[in-house]
This record gives C-alpha cells, sequence and structure tokens, in this order.
C-alpha cells in the first residue's frame, strides 16, 4: 500500500458478526434467520408495546415489520448498525399500524391542554439511592400513563423523539412531515404532558417526587 492510499475503515467485531449474520441470511441458512430473530423480537416487541399499546397490535406490527426486513436484507448496508436498522423498521411498522387503524373518542384534543405549560426533561438517569429509584420508576409509569392520553400524532412524535430517541429529522422522516412540524409537535406535546403530570407531582406528592419534576430529574 503506498503512502498516499488511505486504507479502509476497520469493522469492529459486533459489525463484523453482525455482517456474517447478514450475508449468512441472503445466502438463505434458515438457521441465521432464526438466530436474527431471537436475538431481535423480545427487544423490538418492547418497542412496538411502547408505541401501539395493544398486544394483538403490537404482535401483528412485529410480524410486518420482520417480513420487511427479511425482504429487504439485501439492501442493508455495512455502515448501518443492524439494531438500529431493524429499529426503524419496527418503529415504521408501527406507526403505519397506527394511520390504519387509527381510533377516535379515546383521548381529548390537545387544545384542551394548557398551552402556557413548560417543558422539562423527564429522563434520567439511575440514582444509588433504591428508595429514590424506585420512586423514578413509578414516575415513569404515570408518565407513560400521561403520554398515552396525549392525541395522535403528537403521542408518536413524542414517542420517537423522547423515548425511542430518534433525532428530529428521522422523526420527520418517518412522520412523513417536515422537520418545522416535527418541531412543533414536540413542543406542543411536551407542554401538555407537562401539564398532565404538574397536578399529580407537584401538588399531592412528597417531596422528593415534586423536586423530580420541577427539576426534570427523572
Amino acid at each position: 500500500m503506498s503512502a498516499l492510499s488511505t486504507p479502509s475503515p476497520a469493522i469492529g467485531p459486533s459489525a463484523a458478526a453482525a455482517m456474517s449474520l447478514v450475508e449468512r441470511i441472503r445466502g438463505g441458512e434458515n438457521a441465521a434467520w432464526e438466530e436474527f430473530v431471537r436475538e431481535n423480537v423480545p427487544r423490538m416487541l418492547a418497542v412496538a408495546r411502547r408505541l401501539l399499546r395493544c398486544e394483538e397490535d403490537a404482535a401483528d406490527a412485529i410480524q410486518e415489520a420482520f417480513v420487511s426486513a427479511y425482504k429487504s436484507m439485501g439492501e442493508f448496508e455495512s455502515r448501518s448498525q443492524l439494531c438500529t436498522w431493524i429499529h426503524r423498521i419496527v418503529v415504521n411498522a408501527c406507526l403505519m399500524h397506527l394511520r390504519k387503524h387509527k381510533r377516535t373518542g379515546q383521548r381529548q384534543p390537545l387544545s384542551s391542554f394548557d398551552e402556557r405549560a413548560r417543558h422539562s426533561q423527564l429522563w434520567h438517569r439511575s440514582t444509588n439511592d433504591p428508595s429514590e429509584d424506585a420512586e423514578r420508576s413509578d414516575l415513569r409509569q404515570t408518565v407513560r400513563l400521561c403520554i398515552d392520553q396525549l392525541p395522535e400524532p403528537y403521542r408518536s412524535t413524542l414517542m420517537l423523539r423522547d423515548i425511542e430517541q430518534f433525532n428530529t429529522e428521522a422523526t420527520a422522516d418517518l412522520m412523513d412531515c417536515s422537520v418545522e412540524c416535527v418541531k412543533s409537535r414536540l413542543h406542543r406535546a411536551r407542554s401538555a404532558l407537562r401539564t398532565l403530570l404538574e397536578p399529580l407531582y407537584v401538588q399531592g406528592t412528597s417531596p422528593s417526587s415534586r423536586k423530580s419534576v420541577s427539576n426534570g430529574a427523572v
């Protein structure tokens, strides 16, 4: 290799293993596909449950997503992470499921929330205090219940950005809307969520819970 040539980027062990698995699947090896399904379905089913809130719908979305993944395995590129790739496919299947099976009358319109509410970051790392961690676990559960009261598409936008950790551009792509639309929906969803949480954790709970919400340490 000459001094001016650029070496190919090294592939780490996990990336190399993922590409090896992909190549085996592309080659028609059933055991490789079964390994892929076994390693990814439990985690992806949890994602589908969070987004769809219905066991039957989540199972349907997972089946559709993995069928799509199998058919699209030839399009997988080595520079992508396999876990990120299947995550996006699953989320897209869930969003398609929501669009096809819209439920009406289950949530109040966003206009019923206080638009002046301010957003605070709701997710935080675990502490070293077991009692505080348990309290925050309860708070997270309450937050999830409040998120489920938000109307679509605000709920899905907040879930993709704050729970599934997609960036704004990826969320816009998945939601089939503009980046500015995502930013607007996210702001309104966070404000509405704050409005739902304040009566529960600012006025009527323990001092540590009130502090957690006001400081965003959840």
